[in-house]
């Protein structure tokens, strides 16, 4: 075979290759699946560990003693709010894993953050890489090819002309066989791709895998619509409970949630950051009356008060 006979054989073989993995992906363009590790007590810590991501929402107290060596598989690492039992946990993460560079994301006004940076370079001068970076409100930051975490801001903490809570969006991008070409060969495939190139062929799916609330009170539905995962907390249990608590930043309740969720399109709920007024069967039973009061269907899963809660979509749930 000659040199350039050669060469068009091995760009064929190429196109070939390529286009049968493309193929084989088209067929099943199911999303990651999450491993979720948890921890949220209202007032105490919370934070949330999604593993195959790479990613920490939220880093208070006990992160480090509960999920150990895996600390090191976070990349990046978003914060909802300075709420002391949002970040107490940064601490010690940093001084075991800032060799590991991972990135800490902030709402852009709240000072505890730039304060912390300085005081850990001074506190533990031995340890460094970790980067600080504020975000805006809908900032987008990739985290890993397809992914990224988009920022909105909440009402938590409400301070006009200021920034000091967000919610966050992990969003997916695949590219996917256009309807039109699902029926073809694949040598009628390769020629079209061939002569056209592969935008012809294929469109771009964005999915909404997941949705962390962060703190924050239920005010606009569309926020969480449509997403695969919503993370949303729920400090109260009743909206009257919510009024009275008389709370300087705003929370939810679970009744709210659990209305919200019922006009909204989401495949899977974690509730958290629950009172410790609450006594665990307090909260089922909740959880319980509102899913069937609600009429609703979908999984709901729960981070029981005082206690971490691992693979939180492969564990008990009210579905």
């Amino acid at each position: 075979m000659s040199e350039p006979s050669r060469r068009q054989h091995e760009v064929i073989h190429s196109l070939i290759k390529k286009l049968l993995h493309f193929i084989r992906d088209n067929k099943n363009l199911e999303e990651m699946k999450l491993t979720i590790n948890a921890y949220s007590t209202a007032l105490f810590a919370t934070w949330y560990f999604i593993e195959e991501l790479g990613l920490l929402f939220d880093a208070g107290d006990g992160l480090t003693s509960n999920l150990m060596g895996k600390c090191g598989k976070i990349k990046h690492v978003f914060i909802s709010n300075a709420d002391r039992d949002h970040l107490a946990g940064l601490l010690q993460y940093n001084q075991l894993f800032a060799h590991r560079k991972p990135i800490i994301y902030y709402p852009k006004d709240s000072g505890s953050f730039p304060f912390l940076a300085e005081f850990t370079s001074k506190f533990d001068p031995h340890t460094f890489g970790t980067q600080w970076k504020p975000l805006d409100n809908e900032q987008v930051i990739p985290i890993k090819p397809n992914y990224e975490v988009t920022c909105f801001e909440n009402q938590h903490i409400d301070v006009e002309g200021q920034l000091k809570s967000l919610s966050y969006k992990v969003e997916e991008t695949k590219n996917k066989l256009k309807s039109e070409f699902r029926n073809l060969s694949s040598a009628a495939l390769i020629a079209i791709k061939k002569e056209k190139g592969d935008n012809f062929i294929q469109e771009q799916i964005r999915k909404t895998i997941l949705i962390y609330s962060g703190d924050t009170p239920v005010y606009d539905y569309s926020k969480y619509d449509n997403c695969k995962v919503l993370i949303h907390e729920a400090t109260f249990l009743t909206k009257e409970e919510l009024v009275s608590g008389n709370n300087k930043n705003k929370h939810s309740s679970l009744e709210e949630v659990m209305e919200m969720v019922a006009n909204i399109n989401i495949e899977q709920l974690i509730i958290g950051h629950f009172s410790s007024r609450y006594n665990q069967q307090q909260i089922d039973e909740s959880i319980f009356r509102l899913k069937k009061y609600y009429n609703i269907k979908i999984p709901v899963h729960c981070v029981p008060v005082g206690q971490m809660k691992k693979d939180i979509l492969h564990s008990r749930t009210w579905s």
